[in-house]
């Protein structure tokens, strides 16, 4: 599925799942290439020497090219971000808070340490805060039409967290996906993979798209059908099958980002 707008009265999990009798069968074999070629490459990045302290690999660290910043990494968009991720939780087992916001805000500060972001929102004045909340309302709207009511069979998942370690643990890879849908013991693929974002869709995205499928596969031996990224700012999903020549690419990204982060 390329980049497209959806119409107010689509479920992007509906969307994504698509017709079951056209999904491929499970795969379960690449799983163990793709490592074994993550390893081979780190080896011959690193020579053979040993890290003092792991590398930590993110999506965000994930480009075609030098690392980029951009302005999803302010703190403002950080923290409505993880707001947002918090509605997603909510709104995927069928719970629609009143206030939005303040629910967002209870969730995420009951298990949030303290730190950076935390220190942000609690310093935040008035009319500050009335902004963001606004922000993060006008985000609900978008992201609870998208969801809808979400089947119960389906399995769905939030807050998916993956720890990875190359070479040894000398590279750490993270990943958290907001929405894993569908299960993975069947004998044909239907598990999806769904980041949500703040930000508008951008370069930048079908790079952690790839990263997402890539980590997912490597932690549970088995290909997901597909990789998404819904857009809360504009309402825009972008999907990609996942298949040999996706995550091959994703591997060659992944190499080349520890190439250039190694030595630091």
């Amino acid at each position: 599925m390329p980049s497209a707008v959806l119409a107010p009265s689509v479920c992007i999990l509906e969307a994504l799942r698509g017709d079951p009798s056209q999904r491929p069968r499970r795969d379960t074999t690449t799983a163990t290439g793709l490592r074994a070629v993550l390893e081979d490459g780190l080896f011959a990045i690193s020579h053979g020497n040993r890290r003092t302290t792991p590398l930590v690999v993110g999506p965000d660290h994930v480009t075609t090219g030098v690392d980029v910043i951009d302005i999803t990494h302010a703190t403002y968009g950080r923290l409505r971000g993880a707001l947002v991720a918090q509605l997603v939780r909510h709104y995927a087992i069928g719970y629609h808070p009143e206030d939005p916001f303040d629910a967002a805000v209870r969730a995420w500060t009951i298990e949030t340490p303290a730190g950076e972001l935390t220190t942000a929102l609690a310093d935040l004045d008035d009319n500050a805060r009335s902004r963001l909340a606004t922000d993060v309302s006008a985000h609900a709207v978008c992201l609870r039409r998208a969801l809808a009511e979400t089947p119960v069979g389906w399995t769905v998942r939030t807050a998916v967290r993956t720890r990875l370690r190359l070479g040894g643990g000398d590279v750490v890879l993270r990943d958290t996906l907001d929405l894993v849908v569908g299960t993975a013991d069947r004998a044909t693929t239907s598990v999806v993979l769904v980041d949500v974002t703040t930000a508008p869709i951008g370069e930048r995205t079908d790079a952690a798209l790839r990263y997402h499928a890539l980590t997912h596969t490597l932690r549970t031996s088995v290909t997901p059908l597909r990789a998404a990224t819904f857009s809360t700012a504009t309402g825009t999903l972008t999907s990609h099958e996942v298949d040999y020549p996706l995550l091959g690419r994703a591997v060659d990204e992944l190499l080349d980002t520890m190439g250039r982060r190694w030595a630091t």
